[in-house]
């Protein structure tokens, strides 16, 4: 690691780490992603190291319903090559799926599968953000 960012990791605040299993994103646009989520899903940014002169972070933490997401941008030059998201999503335990989905809808992201009462005896439904990747809202019904 240079001087630069080691000196800037050191200046970087600490942020909770919040939930025992936390998702670690990487994306084309690591900052933009963290103020998309705080706009679509009502996420707080916790902490962000400041973008290199590429405009790439290599770290920001935001929570998300309770829980630590984390994220950086793709790095090549060290083994981080840019790839799709693939076969995951992230789950929302949600109390109110309909306003929340509509809301994530209205902040930009695509709506893949609206709200719906499931054979499982949940209201689910599934959404795409700008980057790829997908997300998923859950909501116990009764």
């Amino acid at each position: 690691m240079s001087e630069t960012l080691e000196a800037q990791a050191a200046a970087m605040p600490q942020a909770e780490t919040k939930g025992g299993l936390v998702t670690y994103l990487n994306v084309d646009g690591a900052i933009a992603a963290a103020e998309f989520y705080v706009k679509a899903f009502g996420a707080e940014i916790a902490a962000v190291m400041p973008p290199d002169d590429q405009g790439r972070t290599m770290h920001a933490h935001v929570y998300v319903a309770g829980s630590s997401l984390m994220l950086s941008d793709f790095y090549p030059e060290h083994g981080h090559a840019k790839v799709a998201p693939q076969g995951f999503s992230l789950v929302i335990m949600t109390t109110d799926i309909d306003r929340q989905y509509a809301h994530a809808v209205e902040a930009g992201c695509t709506a893949v599968t609206p709200p719906a009462d499931m054979f499982w005896g949940d209201r689910y439904g599934e959404l795409k953000d700008p980057w790829g990747v997908s997300w998923a809202m859950n909501q116990p019904i009764g």
